[in-house]
């Protein structure tokens, strides 16, 4: 990416029907190498919790670790349209606390937009953290941090019902402030119809092809998780067989004595091996 992205670009991207790709990392390494593609946002996920840390939801996310990995992507990905997730806890207890812990990913990571797993309960915290100068993007659908009320994830808007319920709350979200939607396990004909009709930018995560754009984990896009995907997530490489098999290797030439070698080592300058030999001589 040769220039920054900006939330202008994303608009622009929507009004002229091009797909806008989205990945979700982790860390300054991988966001470098995100860098070099032509991959529009980067956004920093809660679920880090879970692919860097093992545990088994997204809610053990700390406002201080989100914040530290966030920088550290900004870092890896400079001219992404960087978007950081709201961790839980960092916006339910009130209003405040949302835009003050909001304001921490724009002024210590800076990050362009913040994320938040919203319910028609959180319209005025979207509203108020949009009114405080920083731009949401409001995750809807499937929403991982509320895994304890509802057991188990299963896909969104599957019945006429439903599929009503969350096309009205897109709405609202974006009538409260949201500059971005997020579906995430929606029906594909429901999330087609919210892209249809909403002014900002809708991006699919397992929602089918018709948002304006589309997001992965990229652990799942390098096929590095050999645990049970997503239905939707697709693996374009796999590198978690590369990675064994180099490190297999790497064990393997270290318990045969062939690394490091003469290249991989650091030698003394010429001549002074044997002025060094004298030295200790003189000193026994």
């Amino acid at each position: 990416m040769n220039k920054p992205v900006t939330i202008a670009d994303l608009f622009e991207a929507k009004q002229q029907k091009r797909k806008i790709a989205a990945v979700s990392c982790y860390d300054y390494t991988s966001a470098k190498l995100i860098s070099c593609t032509d991959v529009e946002m980067v956004l920093v996920g809660d679920s880090a919790a879970q692919v860097m840390l093992g545990f088994g939801s997204t809610l053990l996310a700390t406002m201080d670790f989100m914040v530290a990995i966030t920088a550290g992507v900004r870092k890896g990905a400079p001219n992404a349209y960087l978007v950081a997730d709201m961790p839980f806890l960092s916006y339910q207890t009130s209003i405040t606390e949302g835009i003050k812990n909001a304001g921490r990913f724009v002024t210590e990571a800076t990050a362009q937009m913040v994320k938040i797993e919203a319910t028609e309960a959180y319209l005025d915290v979207i509203k108020g953290v949009s009114d405080a100068g920083i731009a949401v993007m409001a995750h809807i659908g499937i929403r991982p941090q509320s895994i304890n009320r509802i057991g188990r994830f299963k896909a969104e808007a599957t019945t006429a019902d439903m599929a009503a319920k969350l096309i009205s709350l897109a709405d609202k979200m974006t009538c409260a402030g949201a500059l971005s939607l997020l579906l995430e396990g929606t029906a594909a004909e429901v999330a087609e119809i919210i892209t249809k009709s909403s002014k900002v930018p809708v991006i699919s995560c397992g929602s089918g092809s018709g948002c304006d754009g589309q997001i992965l984990i990229l652990p799942d896009i390098l096929g590095l998780d050999e645990g049970v995907s997503p239905k939707f997530a697709k693996s374009y490489s796999n590198l978690a067989e590369e990675i064994k098999r180099a490190v297999a290797r790497y064990s393997q030439e270290i318990k045969a004595g062939k690394f490091p070698d003469k290249t991989h080592s650091y030698h003394m300058k010429l001549g002074e091996l044997e002025k060094l030999k004298k030295l200790l001589r003189r000193k026994s």
